[in-house]
């Protein structure tokens, strides 16, 4: 028993792996349909909740390891001596999320309506990867959704949102079980859903797209290496780099420029000299940078907009911060429990942003500013009015150059569709582009270039359905949906 019990674990763990290859550079959605299939299978063979959750946890456990791999980029940087670490830290990562899968399929196994797991399955395993983006601060890294990110059935997510999208992936895998006793139905309703879904998308993609602003925005891509970003020889030559791409000359007059995040090596209010040398290269025109910001309490993560002379117009301070990476959780429960040097205030990390998340930029309009891991938030690129444009300043260089800012670019796209927004993302290095409403890329750099693009911004659309009600409509629907099948499950006892 435990022999089958342990081949069980093993096929659920490389199944899991398959089924992250749409999460990879390149996505390949016919293999990822067919693992979660074979792991849907797979779960219909257990009889009871441990099982089925032991076949979730390492069906994610597979998942999240591949998916996740680059986060071990940071521990292997030149230079550091906590490379050993890695391995830990994506297997201590990959296996927390991976009980969010376990916890999913061992309640379908408890929820079987008439008999069969992968109906309840579907419908738990979507709140699972929306509890995730929820609980514990969230991290919605690589949901199931996320698949057809370079597909046109990306699309759809303007209308369900991401985990919309994470339903219909799982019911077009999984419906093929749910209807076993409707040998032409079961391939003719999934086979329907997918194609309608791709219609419904080629379709928006056909549709022209609004005539761009004629605002024209420059990004600096200054590429420094994580290893290198800070070292005091290197400092002054990507500082000068930024300058020198800032006032090269363009075809068109410029409206906006965009720095990378942390662009600046000096506390954002202590260097009056180097903003008006910022705004001298520009020639006045108004320019996003990235900079630590020395305000009460802390230092906080900030983009600023620099006007004329040197002058500070808005600030935005990031809300959303990284757990461990820019603050220690609980740090500061700890520290006033004399546990010092763990809260964000005794220097351990930045301290969190405060205030509405919106910005007024001069001739560009209102603009929903990010910092980094914010974008992957779908709840972070919504505001109480409706913005132009959605703008990202962020640090790939810490993402490494394999899966992690392919996947990072790859939430950009949804968000961009989400909101029927363009989206301006502007790395140090990494990948730098100008997405259009529908999630096109317009633009871009290439990885580890060092270099400046200047573009027409893209239009917006009107406001999308998942603009107007987040994720409420799928909430509402897989709580209703849980309750059903609670009830048939008591009425078949």
């Amino acid at each position: 028993m435990k022999y089958k019990r342990y081949i069980s674990e093993s096929f659920a763990f490389g199944l899991g792996s398959l089924a992250a290859l749409g999460q990879a550079p390149w996505s390949i959605w016919p293999i990822s349909l067919c693992a979660l299939l074979l792991s849907f299978l797979l779960a219909q063979k257990c009889g009871n909740f441990r099982l089925a959750g032991l076949v979730g946890f390492f069906t994610g456990l597979g998942y999240f390891t591949i998916s996740l791999f680059w986060i071990t980029e940071p521990f292997l940087l030149e230079g550091s001596n906590q490379s050993w670490l890695a391995p830990f830290a994506l297997l201590l990562m990959s296996s927390g999320l991976s009980l969010f899968w376990a916890l999913a399929y061992g309640l379908s196994a408890l929820l079987r309506y008439r008999g069969d797991i992968v109906l309840p399955l579907i419908v738990l395993l979507t709140t699972a990867e929306l509890l995730r983006t929820k609980l514990f601060s969230g991290f919605p890294w690589s949901l199931i959704g996320y698949v057809w990110s370079d597909h046109p059935i990306s699309q759809l997510s303007a209308v369900v949102g991401p985990h919309g999208l994470t339903m219909i992936t799982l019911l077009i895998s999984g419906l093929p079980l749910v209807l076993k006793s409707y040998k032409v139905i079961r391939v003719i309703l999934p086979s329907f859903l997918l194609v309608g879904s791709w219609s419904y998308g080629y379709l928006i993609l056909q549709t022209p797209d609004y005539p761009p602003t004629g605002k024209i925005v420059r990004l600096i891509q200054p590429n420094a290496p994580q290893n290198l970003k800070w070292d005091t020889k290197m400092v002054p030559v990507f500082w000068q780099r930024q300058l020198n791409f800032t006032k090269e000359p363009s075809t068109e007059p410029l409206d906006l420029i965009v720095w990378p995040e942390t662009s600046v090596p000096f506390l954002l209010r202590e260097s009056k000299e180097s903003l008006q040398n910022i705004s001298k290269a520009a020639s006045d025109v108004p320019v996003i940078i990235g900079a630590n910001d020395r305000v009460e309490g802390g230092i906080r993560n900030a983009l600023a907009l620099v006007g004329s002379k040197g002058r500070l117009l808005a600030t935005y301070h990031k809300k959303h911060l990284v757990p461990f990476g820019e603050y220690i959780p609980f740090g500061e429960v700890f520290s006033a429990w004399g546990l010092r040097g763990l809260a964000s205030a005794d220097g351990a990390g930045y301290v969190e942003g405060t205030g509405e998340r919106f910005l007024e930029i001069p001739e560009i309009g209102s603009v929903i500013p990010l910092i980094c891991y914010e974008l992957i938030f779908p709840r972070n690129v919504s505001s109480k009015n409706r913005a132009r444009l959605i703008l990202q300043i962020t640090n790939d260089a810490w993402f490494g150059s394999f899966s992690g800012p392919f996947q990072h670019l790859a939430q950009a796209k949804l968000r961009a569709i989400e909101q029927g927004l363009p989206l301006i993302r502007v790395a140090n290095t990494g990948i730098s582009a100008v997405l259009n409403s529908r999630g096109e890329v317009i633009a871009k750099t290439s990885m580890n270039e060092a270099t400046y693009i200047d573009v027409n911004i893209p239009s917006p659309r009107t406001e999308t359905i998942y603009a107007k009600f987040l994720d409420w409509p799928i909430i509402i629907f897989l709580f209703l949906s849980i309750l059903i099948l609670s009830f048939l499950r008591k009425r078949a006892y």
